[in-house]
This record gives structure tokens, C-alpha cells and sequence, in this order.
């Protein structure tokens, strides 16, 4: 399907049945607005004088850098004490009320 030519309500209808939603004639109508309005941005900024040689940006600064830490394992509560604030376990698991019918 192509999205970039003239959005008809049968087209808002199509798209609305592969998203496996209902959409009533009110809606179909507000959604075909919608799109109308978003397309004539796109196509505003589509005018744009050398918009088609812009670069994609990954972050809107340039020099940003990314430092991952180094994983470091460091000792933590030992799952005995843990569970041992618990009501009632099960090796090693807490066992709650079941609460969906």
C-alpha cells in the first residue's frame, strides 16, 4: 500500500482492518483529517532546499560519545536472609496467594 499518495477514507479503512481495529464513520473522518494535516507537513518539509543531502542525525549533538562501565560483580544480600523476611517459601521462591480466578 502506498501511504504517500492521496488518503481516501476506503485507504483509512484498509489500514484499519491490518491494525484488526473498528473504526466508525467519525472516526474514519477524524483520522483522514489527521492525515491529510500530516502530510502536508511532510510535504512542507520535503520543500526544504536540500533536505534530500541532509545526513540522518543520531543525537543532536555532534560529539556525543557513549562510555559503557565495565561490568563489575559485586557481592549482594545472600538469598537465604532474603527469603527469610518471607511468610512462606518454596525452594527458593516466594510463594503468594493466587490472586486471578
Amino acid at each position: 500500500m502506498n501511504l504517500t499518495s492521496e488518503f481516501t477514507k476506503e485507504t483509512i479503512n484498509k489500514l484499519a482492518d491490518l491494525l484488526l481495529i473498528g473504526l466508525t464513520e467519525e472516526e474514519n473522518t477524524m483520522v483522514l483529517e489527521e492525515f491529510e494535516i500530516i502530510d502536508a507537513n511532510i510535504n512542507k518539509i520535503n520543500e526544504i532546499e536540500g533536505i534530500k543531502e541532509a545526513e540522518p542525525m543520531t543525537h543532536t549533538l555532534d560529539d556525543f560519545v557513549c562510555t559503557l562501565r565495565e561490568d563489575e560483580a559485586i557481592s549482594s544480600v545472600p538469598i537465604e536472609d532474603l527469603l527469610s523476611n518471607c511468610d512462606d517459601t518454596d525452594d527458593g521462591c516466594v510463594s503468594v496467594p493466587k490472586v486471578v480466578g
